[in-house]
């Protein structure tokens, strides 16, 4: 365990939800943070005792608002919203997005604006600690009153009802529960409004999402490198002067990772004199077309962190005792950069894909047609280049944004929605694709590396080469390079890539990211 988190008293970053949901750090709700909890359910109480009319408290939802609860009912109407709000489909969500909707809401509903009591939360907390998992379908979320029907799901378990994943196995929940020696609570006024009101479901896909788009941008960078070196390109494209001419932090990265990428390289030198005017886009452009997607990974970076240190859920319980109805449930903030960062994840894939068919078209010099010296009899890496190409293609249906959308629910009493949660959705499905489609780029770079030795490139490289070599060995003839392409994207997808370009880094006491390292670099 890395430390200890306070919900509602400490602001969250994206990487320390990660780290809780991942069990590295545990999250607790301080003395201070308890007392509010409490505060903002007695008040709640109060608005029962007294019968004053309140959304949600002691009336019907959304179209229902008009229709008053009484007092007995309120508790009974709480359970009754998880249940009827259940009705998500599709595949379960990973496991991590699970857990991170839980520490999401923890942090939510732990700053003393619901309502919800602390022995609910502390239910949360107990279901993280012993690892049982909500069971949540993808599908049924259009990310305006919160993200009603993921939350419901979530939340289930609670009352004893719904299904989790403990000990690796997919369980009735009162069936764990009992194990554990745990009673299915019984929510009080407001606390399943509470608890299914929110953007947690969003924004859980947007965190991890975040995660490993950063991973995509920093392999991205790694793997255009090599493609530069093996293809002969130039590094003026980088030069600093230039980039202070149109000075956006995100090109100025990129280009100072690549010139330090290949300072030292031997590759470099060969080719200094060789009269070439300029390169194709897709080498000479890469610090202003990663770099856009650095920018929008930062923009959505400060907007997660934003809703993650937000109260999303209605109505609001001011400190004044009174409940304000709003709308701080709607996924608009969100549902707009993640589509934004939807196009810019994309864009990774189709300048890669360009690199790839620089790298088998046989005009760099020395570098032979395919990247195979006997084709004819063999295809060489032509058809790997098919699959970048139907990826690419796949990503940029994907691209149509979401939040363009609006259909109204609730019989018009949710008459503009967000549809934020396909926006999240799909920005993972874009980055699964683009690792597939740097992965054949990176086989490709890897290959054409291997034409240019005896001569050697920058030690990060270097290093970054080797390591590919210890599990994909080059190519002289046809194989199943679906084996090699798996290989490859496992190397980008778990980091190893990344991984070892910093080790070799220090190592080398080379600095990658200099200035910038806190903009692009952390979450």
């Amino acid at each position: 365990m890395s430390g200890l988190f306070l919900y509602g008293d400490q602001h969250l970053k994206p990487g320390v939800a990660l780290e809780i949901a991942r069990g590295e750090q545990l999250g607790r709700i301080s003395e201070a943070g308890a007392q509010r909890i409490r505060r903002s359910a007695a008040l709640v109480q109060d608005i029962v005792e007294q019968e004053a009319t309140v959304y949600g408290v002691n009336t019907g939802f959304g179209p229902l608002c008009d229709t008053k609860i009484s007092r007995e009912e309120t508790r009974t109407l709480q359970t009754n919203i998880l249940k009827s709000h259940s009705v998500g489909m599709g595949e379960y969500v990973p496991t991590i997005i699970s857990r991170l909707m839980l520490v999401l809401k923890l942090q939510a509903l732990s700053m003393g604006a619901s309502g919800i009591r602390l022995e609910t939360l502390e239910r949360l907390i107990w279901m993280l600690d012993n690892d049982v998992t909500p069971m949540v379908p993808a599908q049924g979320s259009v990310g305006a009153s919160g993200d009603l029907a993921p939350l419901a799901h979530l939340f289930l378990p609670l009352i004893g009802l719904g299904v989790v994943e403990y000990a690796g196995t997919r369980r009735d929940a009162s069936e764990v529960l009992s194990e554990l020696g745990a009673e299915a609570l019984q929510l009080g006024p407001k606390e399943g409004l509470a608890l299914i009101n929110g953007t947690q479901f969003m924004l859980a896909w947007g965190i991890y999402g975040l995660e490993r788009m950063q991973r995509l941008l920093d392999s991205a960078d790694l793997i255009a490198a090599m493609s530069l070196e093996g293809l002969l390109g130039s590094v003026r494209p980088f030069l600093p002067q230039l980039h202070a001419l149109r000075p956006y932090p995100g090109n100025q990265l990129v280009a100072r990772r690549i010139r330090t990428l290949l300072e030292g390289s031997e590759i470099l030198s060969y080719h200094e004199d060789c009269g070439r005017v300029q390169d194709p886009y897709s080498l000479r452009c890469v610090p202003q077309v990663h770099g856009a997607s650095r920018t929008a990974w930062a923009h959505l970076r400060q907007i997660l962190e934003t809703e993650a240190n937000s109260v999303t859920d209605n109505p609001i319980i001011l400190e004044d005792g009174s409940a304000v109805s709003g709308g701080n449930f709607h996924g608009q903030p969100l549902a707009i950069p993640l589509d934004y960062a939807v196009v810019a994840a994309s864009e990774l894939g189709n300048i890669s894909d360009r690199r790839t068919y620089l790298l088998l078209d046989g005009s760099a010099r020395d570098l032979p047609k395919l990247l195979m010296t006997n084709t004819g009899i063999n295809s060489g890496f032509m058809i790997p280049q098919y699959s970048s190409a139907a990826l690419v293609s796949e990503n940029k249906n994907l691209c149509f944004p979401a939040s363009a959308d609006s259909i109204p629910t609730s019989l018009g009493q949710e008459d503009h929605v967000s549809m934020g949660p396909i926006s999240a959705r799909k920005l993972l499905q874009v980055v699964d694709n683009v690792e597939k489609i740097l992965a054949v780029e990176l086989i490709c770079a890897a290959q054409a590396f291997d034409f240019r030795r005896p001569l050697k490139s920058g030690p990060v490289l270097e290093d970054c080469h080797h390591m590919i070599r210890e599990h994909i060995d080059h190519a002289d003839e046809d194989r199943i390079f679906a084996r090699d392409l798996e290989t490859a994207r496992k190397l980008i997808s778990d980091g190893t890539l990344t991984a070892t370009a910093a080790e070799s880094a220090l190592r080398n006491h080379i600095d990658l990211n200099g200035e910038y390292h806190e903009q692009f670099g952390v979450y």
